[in-house]
């Protein structure tokens, strides 16, 4: 009887354990366990990750550009005087050789009628001493004189030549300063100053320096000159096609080509000086005008490409976060290259088939397991 009672009461104890166990132990195992997987899964932050694409071959490049005439002179008169009539204005289309101004120089006129004169007597002087010459020759053929008296008459001659020639020098000298008392235009283009008036004294310079009489711009061509950043200039050379947008004309665009770099980088600003030369026909353009300039830069070999919220700029450099197979983490050290805006090209660090993270916790390391996001990122 005693060994019943005994074996009911082991028997109610457990009961009531299981039932303890039940109500309110076994939630709270079940609870912990799931905080735990939680606690794990937490552990490891869900990144989205991208493979680099090549990078483009061609790229539009918008710089600020500054328009000037194709051909742009001062010009300057030669010889002091008035102004005797001007004959172009501001805004007068002139044509190469046209005559713009005529000034009057009297003491030019009078000094080179003077050289005529002194020309024409020594001229005269060279006759009779030529004459001469040749007689005592011709006597001292037949040793009716001496040498000595005869190469002195030669010697004389050879003289009164060389006054000669410089008479006839000081002569066109005079000519070729009278000449400029007309201004002509050295090419066709627009007139853009005109500093004279009828009656106004001209210097030439005696005097100090000189102010133009005129301005003249050959508008039906212009250059447009471009300073491209250091990291573009290998991408730039003759030929590169060009295109310009200005405020004024919106929605209209007007082609020019690269002809000419300075083959050097400026110290100061660290930019390469490129000319574009463009055709202005009908003059819709005017120079000193300021315009956007689209070049498209070529590159044979591309590298590739990433989204610019990859990068991770670290005291070591710019760097990207690849994951591997076994979803660790390293941090790669990469060189970029050309920007495209949303995307960046990247010139070394990469092979091309790593997955790399998209826009990286500050605090993401090397070595560190992460998750890789089921829907992946795309490519901006």
């Amino acid at each position: 009887m005693n060994r019943s009672k005994s074996r009911l009461i082991i028997t109610l104890v457990a009961a009531a354990v299981c039932a303890a166990l039940a109500a309110g132990g076994l939630p709270r195992l079940v609870a912990r366990d799931q905080v735990a997987q939680q606690t794990a899964a937490l552990s490891k932050p869900t990144v989205a990750v991208i493979t680099p694409m090549r990078a483009a071959t061609q790229q539009e490049l918008m710089l600020p550009g500054d328009i000037q005439a194709y051909q742009r002179a001062a010009i300057y008169a030669r010889t002091s005087g008035y102004v005797k009539a001007w004959y172009a204005d501001i805004g007068t289309h002139a044509h190469s050789g046209q005559l713009l101004a005529e000034i009057e120089a009297p003491e030019v006129d009078a000094q080179l009628d003077q050289a005529r004169s002194d020309a024409a007597m020594a001229s005269a002087n060279y006759q009779i001493a030529k004459v001469t010459a040749d007689r005592w020759a011709d006597l001292l053929k037949k040793n009716a004189v001496s040498r000595q008296s005869a190469e002195e008459n030669i010697s004389i001659m050879k003289a009164k030549q060389a006054t000669l020639a410089a008479a006839l020098a000081n002569v066109k000298r005079l000519e070729q300063l009278q000449s400029y008392e007309k201004v002509y235009a050295p090419f066709d283009g627009v007139i853009t100053v005109r500093n004279v008036d009828v009656g106004a004294l001209i210097d030439a310079g005696n005097s100090g320096a000189p102010a133009p009489l005129f301005e003249l711009s050959q508008t039906d061509r212009l250059r447009v000159f471009v300073n491209v950043p250091q990291d573009d200039a290998p991408y730039v050379a003759a030929g590169t096609k060009a295109q310009l947008s200005l405020s004024q004309y919106p929605g209209r665009t007007f082609a020019g080509t690269v002809t000419r770099t300075s083959g050097a980088i400026d110290p100061r600003s660290r930019s390469l000086r490129v000319e574009v030369d463009m055709d202005n026909p009908d003059g819709t353009l005017l120079p000193g005008a300021f315009a956007q300039v689209s070049l498209t830069l070529a590159n044979a070999n591309p590298g590739l490409s990433l989204p610019a919220n990859a990068l991770l700029f670290r005291p070591h450099g710019v760097q990207v976060a690849v994951v591997d197979t076994h979803g660790v983490v390293s941090l790669r050290t990469v060189t970029l290259g050309r920007d495209f805006g949303t995307r960046v090209e990247i010139r070394s660090g990469l092979a091309g088939n790593e997955q790399v993270v998209v826009n990286p916790s500050d605090a993401i390391s090397a070595g560190q397991a992460v998750r890789i996001n089921q829907h992946p990122a795309t490519s901006a």
